[in-house]
């Protein structure tokens, strides 16, 4: 562990270039660990507060400094690398820190181990899945990205249900935005002030801070400044990481700023990352930036508010209810997510069945949310079916499918990956994904929301329109 203090010319400036580094073993996994798939291997890590940096190769969300899920506990920005110098390690750069007590490094380990899957039980799932898929051998595919915190999966499960991606976006960041306010104003919120804040948003309109799923129209037009831009992208690789690096630093800077103002005699819970000076590229995006942003909330932080008000504020409809429940469920006990996880620690059918008997007793957990928690929590065996399930299986199998057939089909197609068959799936769909939009680990995050079933419906007419409009660009002759 290594603390980190660096000068930009003014001494007085020295100290909002601090970090604290944490080095975390890869132990078992070292020999083929591959940090950029690890991470890019699911849409959860596109969702707020994860922020993947396709030219660094780092990703940067904030953490807690415990393991419990009061909420209480300092909130830190992290940013994990694989740096080349350290090739059995990975590096856990804490920003705004020159030291951590022995019991917060362990907690910031644990959270980055728990996204990584980087434990001895699941190095073994990894080794013999690849074993009986010889594609996902060859490509590295095995881990499964997910939250640092058993609620955030569960959560996130509820927002991936009957929307389309781009709103599911919307709520994630919506809910993280939500976490920063409340980590400012806990003392008012939580003193039984929140129906006079929902009233008066009711009464000032709620336009400024509703996220919204973009329209058809403005997802198509999108797409093509995509396909254009990934084109483009790797021939102005070196002219982005200086700008990469120089948002970094910005963004260092502005955080430790953010926890002077707002994270006084080292409490509360502010985690701001700002780079409002980020130069945007010819497009208007800031793929380099690290806008405002909180943590993702605790169940003690979500489960003292008012439905309506989360509702509203977030964007989530109906799911505010469930969310809502879910949080009141864990701070009052009568849902104990560390005995959950603690089943899993052998992923035997007989836990299987056991969790999710557990898991039917939670409000709102149908089929479909329950599979990406129990997938989340390392259970492989069942597929989480929708319609992009049935549209998966109809355009590369070329099975016609319902939502009452559905099932039986990926029991039959996935059956001889057992009990892999998610993995199986998974690597399936991802490389199919990737086969429609480019790689998605190098995709702009302000274009994650384009992936859509609309967008993938008109490829065909844009490549060809974006392939003469490429060579307008560029000059180029067919």
């Amino acid at each position: 562990m290594e603390a980190g203090l660096g000068k930009s010319g003014d001494e007085k400036e020295e100290d909002t270039k601090s970090w604290f580094d944490v080095e975390l073993p890869l132990g078992e996994a070292a020999e083929a660990f591959d940090l950029e798939k690890a991470v890019c291997s699911h849409g959860l890590f596109m969702m707020a507060p994860n922020k993947w940096d396709p030219l660094s190769k780092s990703l940067l969300r904030p953490l807690r400094l415990n393991n419990d899920n009061d909420g209480d506990d300092d909130t830190v920005l992290v940013r994990v690398s694989h740096p080349s110098d350290l090739p059995h390690s990975l590096l856990l750069r804490v920003l705004g820190r020159l030291s951590l007590s022995p019991l917060q490094s362990d907690a910031v380990v644990a959270q980055v181990r728990r996204m990584l899957r980087l434990s001895e039980r699941e190095e073994r799932k990894v080794r013999e899945f690849q074993l009986m898929h010889a594609e996902a051998k060859k490509t590295g595919f095995g881990r499964v990205f997910r939250s640092p915190t058993l609620f955030e999966d569960m959560v996130k499960s509820i927002l991936f249900c009957n929307c389309q991606w781009p709103r599911t976006l919307s709520m994630a960041r919506a809910l993280c935005e939500l976490q920063l306010e409340l980590s400012h104003h806990s003392s008012r919120l939580y003193s039984g002030q929140v129906d006079h804040i929902y009233s008066k948003a009711a009464t000032t309109g709620t336009e400024w801070f509703t996220p919204r799923t973009p329209s058809a129209k403005e997802s198509l037009k999108r797409f093509k400044r995509h396909k254009i831009s990934q084109a483009l992208w790797r021939e102005g690789a070196e002219a982005a990481n200086v700008l990469e690096t120089r948002s970094l630093e910005n963004s260092i800077s502005s955080f430790i700023s953010a926890k002077k103002e707002y994270n006084t005699n080292n409490s509360g819970t502010c985690c701001q990352a700002i780079d409002e000076n980020c130069e945007a590229d010819s497009e208007g995006r800031e793929p380099f930036s690290y806008p405002s942003i909180g943590n993702f909330p605790s169940p003690k932080e979500i489960a003292s508010l008012d439905e309506k008000y989360l509702a509203k504020r977030c964007n989530l409809g109906y799911r505010a209810g469930r969310i809502l429940k879910l949080a009141q469920s864990v701070v009052d006990g009568r849902v104990q997510l560390r005995e959950l996880e603690e089943l899993c620690a052998e992923t035997s059918m007989s836990n299987y069945d056991k969790v999710d008997e557990k898991l039917k007793e939670i409000h709102g957990f149908g089929p479909f949310t329950r599979g990406n928690v129990l997938m989340c929590m390392g259970f492989y065996n069942v597929v989480p079916a929708d319609s992009e399930t049935i549209r998966h299986l109809k355009q590369v199998h070329g099975r016609s499918t319902t939502t009452q057939t559905v099932q039986k089909a990926i029991e039959e197609i996935y059956r001889e990956f057992e009990p892999f068959q998610f993995l199986a799936y998974w690597s399936e769909m991802w490389d199919f994904y990737e086969k429609w939009f480019g790689k998605l680990s190098e995709m702009p995050p302000s274009e994650y929301r384009l992936i859509t079933a609309s967008n993938m419906r008109t490829k065909r007419k844009l490549v060809v329109e974006d392939s003469k409009s490429l060579a307008a660009i560029t000059g180029s002759k067919d």
